[in-house]
């Protein structure tokens, strides 16, 4: 899978249509060969210390003063642990995971929810499908009592913004997502 060229597209409309350097990372680098599957069987060697590093280096790469980050589905999870590195100043997570689906639990996997307790949680604005299987209601509930500004979705699945080519793709909503994100990260 690797980055996708809806990533690499997705960058290019970011800095075009904002003017702002633009970067995307890897989850699993040197791992790109695996499937979706895949990804989720290694999930539980990730290391939050070399993926919320690679985060850092990524803005660092910008050199911007000011940052934002912005991730989808474990993306999104990994934008809520990044509020504990202090470099960036808004966060976006898409229907991120708000705690660690079980099969991902792993030495180098935090809880989102307490990296969201040691970080400044108000700088947070979560995109959150009602009918998502990787955000429960009791956990959205959950992260929006950690100061988070939550926006809800009702009916929405897992996926329904980012890949127009998805079933769970809801043009309306996206639409809504992308705008309230664009004015979150340029405010």
């Amino acid at each position: 899978m690797g980055l996708r060229p809806l990533c690499t597209e997705m960058v290019a409309d970011l800095s075009v249509a904002n003017g702002w350097s633009v970067c995307a990372f890897e989850l699993y680098p040197g791992q790109e060969y695996l499937d979706l599957e895949g990804r989720h069987e290694a999930a539980a060697d990730l290391s939050d210390e070399r993926v919320l590093g690679d985060a850092v280096a990524a803005a660092d790469a910008t050199g911007a003063g000011i940052v934002g980050i912005l991730g989808f589905c474990m993306g999104g999870m990994y934008v809520l642990k990044a509020v504990t590195t202090g470099r960036f100043d808004r966060h976006c997570p898409f229907y991120g995971m708000i705690r660690v689906p079980e099969r991902w639990h792993g030495v180098g996997q935090g809880e989102p929810l307490a990296a969201l307790s040691e970080g400044d949680a108000s700088s947070v604005l979560a995109i959150i499908g009602c009918d998502d299987p990787y955000t429960p209601p009791a956990d959205i509930d959950d992260l929006e009592a950690t100061g988070a500004t939550v926006v809800r979705y009702e009916d929405a699945g897992h996926g329904f913004v980012h890949d127009p080519s998805r079933p769970s793709h809801r043009a309306a909503d996206a639409a809504d997502a992308w705008k309230r994100v664009m004015e979150w990260l340029g405010s």
